[in-house]
């Protein structure tokens, strides 16, 4: 049991010392703190900790424990932040991860466009395979200058949360339950397809923080051996029918798997395909053209492929 007379913000943090390095223990401790008590770094040097009721140390306690055995912060704490946003998760539903932020802003440069009042173009007709917590799609409807924009899941829990993020954020998307694997038989539908499907290996699981395979989504995060390509491959193919003239596929990758990545799509038939590294100086992002593409896409060499 926490000791009110006793308890600092070191000893909390240095409780999850077996887990994590000591820089991010100590932010857990203090995002914790925040999001759950209001307790700021200023709080705390205060000895803002020996404010906290009875109840409220049994209830650090308790989340405590769940950091302790790994569980990652954003499950324990319900949230996590997203391009600037506050999105629910819950374990089950993948956690957000910054170089998918990164994926939303490259889209959102590359397709925000200036355009007069008077003569709006129509909206981008945008489609988000595999939503999760529904943070693409709901970062792109608020994001984009005009968008509409329809998410994909084939899990049930996952669209009901990505719905709840959507009503917090005012967001306007049409959820659909729609397995990737079954895409349907859609032609000249969408200008922009995204997706973050499962990319990571069986083999690369031993390189994973035990937090991640032991608490988020296996179902979400890996992909055979054998066929690492599996949904990017039937995400493109649907793609080949789906995309209107000069729509483009944006897919986050595997770093280790961007060159079969660009030569899947070069024999599927897809133009002008690039990859472009994330904050991190990773392949991270690959993004082509459909096969309905104008002179002035395919005529045109990319820089960073």
């Amino acid at each position: 049991m926490i000791n009110k007379d006793n308890i600092s913000y070191q000893q909390l943090w240095q409780t999850l010392t077996a887990n994590y390095e000591e820089g991010e223990a100590k932010a857990i401790v203090r995002l914790l703190l925040d999001k759950v008590f209001g307790l700021s770094l200023t709080d705390l040097v205060a000895d803002g900790l020996k404010t906290l009721s009875k109840e409220q140390l049994q209830q650090l306690e308790e989340l405590m424990e769940r950091l302790q055995k790994g569980e990652p912060i954003q499950y324990v704490i319900g949230e996590a932040d997203f391009c600037g946003r506050a999105f629910t998760v819950q374990p089950g539903v993948l956690i957000p991860r910054p170089e998918t932020e990164r994926l939303c802003q490259y889209i959102a440069a590359d397709n925000n466009h200036p355009y007069c009042a008077f003569k709006a173009p129509p909206p981008l007709q945008v489609l988000d395979v595999g939503t999760g917590s529904g943070c693409i799609a709901i970062t792109l409807a608020l994001d984009l200058f005009r968008a509409e924009v329809t998410a994909w899941d084939v899990s049930p829990d996952a669209l009901i949360l990505a719905r709840d993020n959507a009503r917090s954020w005012e967001a306007r998307v049409n959820f659909e339950y729609q397995d990737a694997l079954q895409a349907p038989n859609d032609e000249d539908r969408w200008d922009i397809i995204v997706s973050n499907p499962p990319y990571v290996t069986d083999n690369e699981k031993s390189t994973m923080h035990s937090n991640v395979l032991d608490h988020e989504p296996h179902v979400a995060l890996f992909v055979p051996d054998d066929d690492p390509l599996l949904f990017y491959r039937a995400i493109a193919k649907y793609g080949l029918s789906a995309l209107k003239k000069d729509g483009a596929i944006y897919f986050e990758i595997n770093p280790r798997l961007a060159e079969e990545m660009k030569s899947m799509l070069q024999d599927m038939g897809y133009k002008w395909i690039t990859i472009t590294n994330d904050q991190f100086g990773k392949p991270r992002y690959c993004k082509a053209f459909g096969l309905h593409t104008s002179a002035f896409y395919t005529d045109m060499q990319p820089t960073n492929s």
